[in-house]
């Protein structure tokens, strides 16, 4: 085999491995973690997440980086190693890896901080779309192409926002920051209620958008 034969043949396998992830990363979200509606430790800190709209790093993290990467090195890695080689098999898993990575990375800035360009305006709007208007829609994190394919996505101009839910990075002093208006819209009363707080939660276990 040629060194450029190899070259490309470790570059499909790479998109290829990326590719099954954003597939997986549809699935998961999707069914393990809103169909379930709680049940089991996937749904039930996902949905948390749901009711704080926040992102920290928890040891949850780590199980999941763990798993993901077992997953590759078990599953996708034999199966290209198999089926054309080791260099399919090792880019494969590599691909799947770097795939859920980046994910990872998205979602994790995209409640922490500010966009920095058109990919990640899109990235933030989509997300926060699932968050806090149609839990059952926008399942893709990192990409529209599965919801596309299942008829879960729903695109929109305009984000509403409940005032207690904003994301720290689009608001300043409670209003929204003026480079943010063409994209979202606060919503409701700053209330930290107990009552609300609980309709929240109720809510987000149910794969409902929160009330304004």
């Amino acid at each position: 085999m040629t060194i450029l034969l190899t070259v490309l043949l470790a570059a499909a396998a790479f998109i290829l491995g990326a590719f099954l992830w954003s597939f997986a990363e549809y699935l998961l979200h999707r069914f393990a973690m809103h169909e379930l509606k709680g049940k089991g430790m996937m749904s039930r800190e996902h949905l948390e997440h749901h009711v704080r709209s926040t992102w920290s790093f928890s040891a949850t993290h780590i199980l999941s980086w763990i798993g993901m990467l077992l997953v590759g090195a078990v599953l996708w890695m034999p199966i290209g190693w198999i089926l054309v080689g080791p260099v399919a098999g090792i880019a494969l898993a590599l691909g799947w890896a770097c795939g859920y990575f980046f994910y990872e990375y998205q979602h994790a800035v995209a409640h922490r901080r500010a966009p920095k360009n058109r990919y990640q305006r899109w990235v933030r709007q989509n997300h926060f779309q699932h968050h806090f208007g149609q839990p059952m829609k926008n399942h893709g994190v990192s990409t529209l192409i599965w919801d596309k394919a299942f008829g879960t996505y729903v695109q929109t101009e305009i984000v509403r926002v409940p005032r207690r839910l904003a994301l720290p990075w689009m608001i300043e002093n409670g209003e929204l920051l003026p480079e943010f208006t063409d994209t979202y819209i606060l919503v409701g009363a700053l209330d930290d209620s107990e009552r609300l707080a609980a309709i929240d939660r109720a809510r987000a276990f149910a794969s409902i958008a929160p009330p304004d």
